[in-house]
């Protein structure tokens, strides 16, 4: 069985109805709560997981990992990094190889949560990475899930604060969504079948032509709102020819340049030895 679709507008997922996770969510604000929750997730194969930081709004100023949440189908641990730390029965839990942990730009999260205690993760997924081999040419949570499911999960709380003294319910629910829909999603593509090599890149190809067509058109409805009438589009073979040229000018310059600095560093060995005495 193979995807139907391989990306959803914002319009289409504006309209789908909201999925939440229902099942059991457990806060964890102490060592020995720590050790509770991994000994339960260590029951299972395979869990989602994902991570929250303090938003940023300021440049170059970043906020450690506060929250690490992971989740089967029946419960999500939320671990409250500000209040615990990163634990070593944390650490060892994404260290081992025997339980697959998932998530969606994973190794973001894992390097927030290894600036907390260094490990050496095993068996952590990125499907990012898996869902260009099954035709999914969106890689956002929101959107991927939407194509699988055909419900979209809520991105409300995302920028709240999550260094707070308490998390709010609202909150919590929303990064146990979050956890338990990368699970989801990885467990569906495995009921789905890879595409070919040469199929995948097709895909790849129409969808760039797409995000250009898309890019071209707000261009467009801009110059017309200042009252200038666009200019022609390229058609995709003129754009690959187009940049086929950019590319042989670019290997052009290059070989120039190699050239002069070769010249420059000739003249530079004949001055040197025309200017030593031993050598004449």
């Amino acid at each position: 069985m193979r995807y139907q679709r391989h990306h959803i507008s914002k319009e289409e997922l504006q309209r789908l109805p909201v999925q939440v996770f229902e099942g059991q969510v457990v806060v964890i604000e102490t060592a020995d709560q720590a050790a509770e929750a991994v000994a339960y997730l260590r029951r299972n194969r395979v869990v989602g997981v994902d991570t929250e930081s303090r938003p940023s709004f300021q440049r170059g100023v970043h906020y450690p990992t506060a929250l690490v949440q992971i989740a089967d189908h029946k419960r999500c641990y939320l671990f409250r990094l500000t209040h615990i730390g990163m634990p070593q029965v944390l650490a060892d839990f994404f260290a081992d190889e025997n339980i697959c942990k998932v998530g969606l730009a994973f190794k973001d999260d894992i390097n927030g949560l290894r600036r907390r205690h260094d490990f050496t993760p095993a068996n952590c997924i990125d499907i990012q990475k898996l869902v260009p081999q099954y035709g999914l040419m969106d890689l956002g949570l929101q959107k991927l899930f939407a194509i699988c499911f055909g419900r979209k999960i809520s991105k409300s709380q995302q920028l709240t604060n999550w260094e707070n003294s308490h998390l709010t319910p609202e909150q919590a629910r929303y990064a146990s969504t979050d956890a338990w829909a990368t699970l989801l999603i990885y467990e569906d593509l495995l009921r789905h079948e890879r595409l070919a090599p040469e199929e995948v890149a097709a895909l790849q190809r129409e969808e760039k032509e797409r995000m250009i067509e898309h890019q071209q058109q707000i261009q467009d409805q801009r110059l017309r709102e200042q009252g200038i009438e666009p200019p022609p589009h390229r058609t995709p073979e003129e754009r690959q020819e187009h940049q086929a040229e950019r590319k042989r000018e670019a290997r052009k310059r290059k070989r120039q340049r190699q050239t002069a600095r070769r010249n420059a560093q000739r003249e530079a060995q004949k001055t040197k030895d025309n200017n030593n005495p031993k050598k004449q």
